[in-house]
């Protein structure tokens, strides 16, 4: 957070002036630029085959550097559910190197490897199904991979592999690192002084002491066949990732990153080095476990098919196959790659789940509107603005508060002159079935009458300096500590401090927000942590960096948890992450500005957060920086309410945002579009129990549903909620009419508005105005949606439900409903839950029960079912397990073939059809 400017131009520049002073480029970066001086097909690595030992769970074999002789060794595992894991180290390190801990959450089943062949070239392994062979060339050292005989990726084939090895200072480096001022005999050495920053770099006025020399490693993949890959967020781009042949790299590297510049490959808040890959036949991943600072180069070349060993059948066959080299480059750590061989994305989807955990289910009420503002300035102005939502007749479900809630900035306080009474202003809150989140960020005020900080200090429980002593930086309450979140220890008792009998005046209904945890020092390099900062173990935080905020989350949520003695599921947003984050809660996308091209490009950056694991995921509606006009607030709202993290923030210098402060067509509208985001709960709570399950994304990219089709490949501009919902945005001012891309040979599209039909494989010029934003149901669904809408989403609990069923060509349509109790873990530990299944086939309509595991009762009834694309019945008759055929009223619509049955009685839990006849 930094002070606002007053307009577009400003803020632009602004940004780009603290991108060019404050952040690192691509030339500033020394373990980048020792890497690049490995060109391809000059790989030093020889793979010692003799070495190859072969065990139950992998392959281990060693690799020699012919250069410096230093000897690796490589393991080679076969994971159950189709995927592989390279692990690349040092044969006998002079102390260990970091290998990333609590991110995968289970150690992966193994399949054994057998021998097929061998000789002094190459090594052919195979799992006992014969699906997946490797094939180890000794030198230079590569490694292939076909999967059902067809090469899907090969390893190192670049020869980019690169491992810089723990030593200690040469003699020449000693001399060179004092300082030396006699002659240099050669430009090398010249170099390995000034540039490579071996033992220590400078960036500004930093220096980064390096106690453990260089210790960088990269290595190199390519993907057969493939073209367009996606994924390893978070960066102000495209969906579809770009070649960096003759650009900079992707950098992974949390940082603090104010308005950050669009359509930059420089860090921001979070990291996930996932990188996902995706033809017509097949999807793939790279998950690259490492936890430093990473380089991530992407080129696109072809490969022969002949050079893959095909057999020449065709004339096409002599056509060059597309190939995409992925280089990956990372400060430290050990080389610890996951190859997800899919095929298909819903595949790869499920294989990054069973490695690093599944999308937590939130709870309801985290799907309800969320509004919140640097600062609310005191418990008055929180009261009036949550009056203000009703006197509006504007459903929310969370009032948030920022860093002036608290006494001088101390977390786990409250200012006693602007909130006095924090208990009753909750029990205020609670009345009214809604909720608070606070800020908690990791910086602790260096404050010896601050009993926190008092607490923690005698603990040792802050990250140290590289002498030892307590790490401090400047942040908002001034002086700072910063809590070693790496340590379980620390990670305890911080949760511990979320108790009712810990936190001073807190109360059940609040729940809370990590900010700043990437972790934000502002008087430290790039704004963050001394890379030379010692962490728990020893570790320094260069080893650690773009963990810091996951660790953190983690203990916030544990301590909701705890709060509640394990019945209640937690609420905690982050903006720092990594792979495995998705577990603890939800993510934003961080300080955005209330400009157009900031909300066209959070759709993109949500779509690559989604497919890489982090489903629960939004963006600042209206932008953080800056004061919206009207319209663009207007278009934020719409996109906002159909994305999964739906809150209004904004800045303390931006005008006041609430939705009725804008006039009253644009705050009918606003209402409008929030009521509509209330209906269609139901379907977004489905949705997140399927991601939580069976990992699929709540908002997917078009190619995820229609693999095939390769003009959906790039397209990112619109998108699926589930399988059923297609969604266009509306993202640039005073438009009127929205090109709309209907995806889908063969397929049916109805208008959520107008419930027109319209056919797939199209393009639509769509009239919008103001008050309209495209978005379309595919045929063969089904929605749930409530019937009617209340000021929260606990005020609607027992709103009966209405289905919206859109059929296929094929006059069929499937959709799911989940229901529990929306806020406790009682549907895992208790099998309180339903899940049930519609389907509409022959003309009748059923609901069943789709796990028999659930046992929940529910008093919700289902009132109205409504056919798109249906002909007129004769009659309509119910179907109950306990009761005779009743014929049912219901009226039909011939301009929209549509079919309404109202009137409707029937549990949602139980089952129940409808049968049309004609």
């Amino acid at each position: 957070m930094e002070p606002s400017t007053e307009n577009t131009e400003e803020a632009s520049a602004f940004a780009e002036a603290v991108e060019s002073s404050k952040f690192k480029t691509i030339g500033d970066i020394a373990f980048y630029r020792r890497q690049k001086k490995l060109l391809p097909g000059n790989s030093p690595y020889r793979a010692l085959l003799d070495t190859l030992e072969l065990s139950d769970c992998r392959a281990k074999l060693q690799l020699l550097n012919e250069e410096n002789k230093v000897p690796l060794f490589v393991e080679v595992f076969v994971l159950k559910d189709h995927m592989i894991r390279i692990k690349v180290n040092e044969l006998k390190p002079m102390k260990p190197r970091y290998e990333v801990p609590d991110v995968i959450i289970n150690e992966p089943v193994t399949q054994r490897l057998t021998l097929v062949s061998k000789d002094g070239l190459s090594v052919t392994l195979t799992t006992v199904d014969g699906g997946t062979q490797i094939l180890i060339i000794a030198k230079p050292f590569r490694m292939d991979v076909r999967d059902q005989g067809e090469m899907s990726v090969s390893v190192n084939s670049l020869g980019l592999l690169y491992f810089e090895h723990l030593r200690k200072k040469s003699q020449f480096e000693v001399r060179n690192t004092r300082g030396s001022k006699r002659k240099r005999d050669t430009e090398t050495e010249k170099e390995s002084e000034e540039d490579l920053g071996l033992w220590k770099e400078q960036f500004n006025e930093f220096i980064d002491i390096k106690t453990n020399g260089p210790t960088s490693i990269g290595l190199d993949f390519s993907l057969y066949g493939f073209e367009h890959v996606y994924g390893i967020p978070e960066h102000t781009e495209n969906l579809r990732l770009k070649t960096t042949s003759q650009e900079e790299p992707y950098r992974l590297y949390n940082l603090d990153v104010f308005a950050c510049k669009l359509y930059s490959r420089m860090s921001v808040y979070g990291s996930v080095p996932l990188l996902l890959a995706h033809k017509p036949k097949q999807t793939m991943g790279i998950f690259w476990l490492n936890a430093s600072e990473t380089l991530v180069d992407i080129s696109m070349n072809t490969e022969s098919k002949a050079a893959l060993g095909k057999t020449k059948k065709l004339k096409t066959d002599d056509d060059p196959l597309p190939r995409t080299d992925v280089r990956w480059m990372s400060e430290s750590g050990i080389i610890d790659a996951y190859v997800l061989m899919g095929p298909s994305a819903f595949d790869v989807f499920n294989q990054y789940s069973k490695l690093t955990g599944p999308q937590a289910l939130p709870p309801l009420f985290a799907l309800g509107h969320h509004q919140c503002r640097y600062s609310y300035k005191d418990e008055n102005d929180v009261k009036q603005v949550d009056a203000g939502f009703d006197i509006h007749d504007i459903p929310y479900d969370i009032i948030w508060l920022d860093i002036d809630h608290t006494e001088g900035k101390r977390y786990f306080t409250w200012d006693k002159t602007k909130f006095p009474f924090p208990r009753e202003m909750q029990e205020h809150l609670r009345a009214k079935d809604r909720k608070l989140v606070v800020i908690s960020d990791p910086h602790i005020k260096v404050d010896k009458k601050y009993p926190f900080y008092s607490e923690a200090k005698s603990k040792n429980y802050f990250v140290r300096d590289k002498d030892g002593e307590e790490y401090q930086g400047s942040c908002w309450p001034g002086m700072s500590a910063y809590l070693d979140f790496t340590n379980p220890v620390v990670r305890n008792w911080y949760a511990n401090k979320h108790g009712l009998d810990q936190y001073e005046d807190s109360t059940d209904i609040l729940f809370v927000w990590n900010d700043m945890n990437e972790p934000t020092v502002f008087d430290g390099p790039e704004l963050t942590m001394h890379k030379h900062a010692v962490h728990a173990g020893g570790w320094e935080h260069r080893d650690v960096h773009n963990l810091y905020g996951f660790y953190q989350q983690w203990a916030t949520a544990e301590g909701l948890i705890r709060r509640s003695g394990g019945i209640e599921r937690p609420f905690v947003l982050t903006r720092s992450f990594f792979a495995g984050s998705q577990r603890y809660g939800a993510v934003w996308t961080g300080d955005n500005v209330a400009e157009w091209s900031y909300l066209k490009i959070s759709i993109p950056m949500l779509l690559n957060l989604s497919i890489t694991g982090i489903s629960f995921c939004g963006a600042d509606v209206g932008g953080f920086v800056q004061s919206p006009e009207p319209e663009l607030l207007v278009r934020w709202y719409q996109a906002g309410a159909y994305q999964p993290f739906f809150r209004n923030h904004s800045h303390t210098e931006t005008k006041r945002r609430e939705p009725w402060l804008f006039g009253e067509e644009n705050t009918r509208i606003i209402r409008e579009t929030i009521r509509e985001r209330y209906a269609l709960l139901p379907f977004w709570y489905t949705l997140f129990y399927m991601a939580h399950t069976k990992a699929e994304p709540v908002i997917r990219p078009l190619w995820v549903e229609f693999p095939e089709e390769a003009n959906t490949f790039a397209v990112d501009d619109e998108y699926m909620i589930g399988e059923a919902l297609l969604v266009h945005p509306v993202t640039e001012a005073g438009v009127r009419e929205v090109n709309m891309f209907l995806p889908g040979t063969g397929e049916l599209w109805y208008h959520l508005r107008t419930l027109q039909r319209f056919d797939g494989e199209q393009t639509l010029p769509v009239p919008v105005s103001l008050d309209s934003v495209p978005v379309y149901q595919r045929g063969g669904t089904i929605i749930p949606r409530k019937t009617r809408v209340r000021r929260s989403t606990k005020d609607m609990e027992t709103i009966s439900y209405a289905l919206y069923i859109a059929l296929n060509s094929e006059n069929s349509a499937t959709g799911k409903l989940f229901i529990d109790d929306g806020h406790s873990f009682n549907y895992r530990s208790k099998n309180q839950f339903l899940l049930r299944r519609f389907s509409f086939k022959d003309n009748t309509f059923s609901a069943v029960c789709a796990d028999e595991r659930g046992q929940y009762c529910t008093d919700c009834l289902v009132e109205r079912v409504l056919v798109m694309g249906a002909a007129r019945p004769s009659c309509v008759t119910a179907h109950c397990p306990d009761g005779p055929k009743s014929p049912i009223h219901f009226t039909y619509d011939v301009k929209k073939s549509l079919l309404n049955i109202e009137s409707l009685r029937f549990n949602a839990g139980c089952d129940w059809m409808l049968k049309l006849h004609y």
